[in-house]
């Protein structure tokens, strides 16, 4: 990717050198903290959480039980944040490009949303290390980026970025702000009403929250497309910038996590679409650069 460090974002939180307050939880690790904190309860889990229940499937024997209904919130503790100065160079240079590509979706969704009648909202991206909290309940390295409705903040930690790389064979900068990019997705949604309109339903059709959890997820997946359109016709991405996206994309399909973790696949427990279904809205939106063609839930 073509750009230059310039600093923090307004936009981001940095927590990074926050005191949870919580030892105790800190010290039963991630797995244990995952179990007795409900680090899940009241989101949507995110591309990290997906991965990183894999990850844990995978060396701890864990196994997700999927995300809850947004009437779970839990409430939020108050802990106030402030910014650090002692980081590594590398996590430096990290910092800037997160808030690269933070401050260019979302210029680039104050152009393109109000085509819809909606004025965009700036969401914040709050940096943690290890343990904080959001309205949605606890955060913790081990379940990766997410996006928070009630708070209208993306969380990430960002030792995140060398698991997808290491772990999950998607390295490169384009694959890291795909994923920065696919949280903002959901915070297009939210503004839209979207999320809302599809928590509704999944409370009164239980049997059918699977299927519009991968639908949410798929359109997200194309708005983060959507922004990528916007790079690639300003020359800040290129044909292999392109390919570490898609990469990214479809690392964290269902079927190839399930395959990793289990050894088999089961479609009715997908959440967030398979490979190929995510790579596909994904490049809709990078081809169209079009919110309309983002429609998931016309199939």
């Amino acid at each position: 990717m073509r750009w230059t460090p310039g600093g923090q974002s307004p936009d981001i939180e940095d927590r990074r050198g926050q005191s949870t307050g919580n030892g105790e939880l800190g010290g039963l690790g991630a797995l244990g903290g995952l179990l007795l904190s409900g680090a899940f309860r009241g989101r949507r889990l995110g591309i990290g959480g997906l991965l990183f229940l894999v990850l844990i499937s995978v060396f701890l024997y864990f196994v997700d039980s999927g995300s809850q209904s947004p009437s779970q919130y839990a409430s939020p503790s108050g802990a106030a944040s402030r910014n650090v100065g002692n980081s590594s160079e590398p996590e430096n240079k990290e910092v800037q490009f997160v808030s690269f590509v933070l401050d260019d979706a979302q210029k680039t969704w104050e152009k393109l949303l109000p085509s819809t009648g909606i004025p965009y909202r700036h969401a914040k991206l709050v940096l943690f290390r290890d343990y904080t909290t959001s309205r949605c309940g606890t955060a913790q390295s081990a379940t990766g980026p997410f996006y928070c409705p009630a708070d209208e903040r993306v969380y990430i930690d960002l030792g995140f970025f060398d698991q997808l790389a290491n772990r999950m064979g998607a390295p490169g900068e384009f694959a890291q702000a795909y994923v920065i990019a696919h949280e903002l997705g959901h915070h297009v949604q939210n503004l839209l009403g979207i999320e809302s309109k599809v928590q509704r339903l999944r409370r009164s059709n239980p049997e059918e929250s699977n299927p519009l959890s991968v639908r949410l997820e798929l359109q997200a997946d194309c708005l983060a497309g959507v922004w990528g359109h916007s790079t690639a016709q300003r020359n800040i991405i290129d044909q292999s910038d392109i390919s570490e996206g898609i990469e990214a994309v479809s690392a964290v399909g269902d079927d190839r996590i399930q395959k990793m973790a289990r050894g088999y696949v089961s479609p009715e427990s997908f959440t967030h679409g398979t490979s190929a279904e995510r790579t596909a809205w994904f490049r809709r939106g990078l081809d169209s650069g079009e919110i309309a063609s983002c429609n998931t839930f016309s199939r």
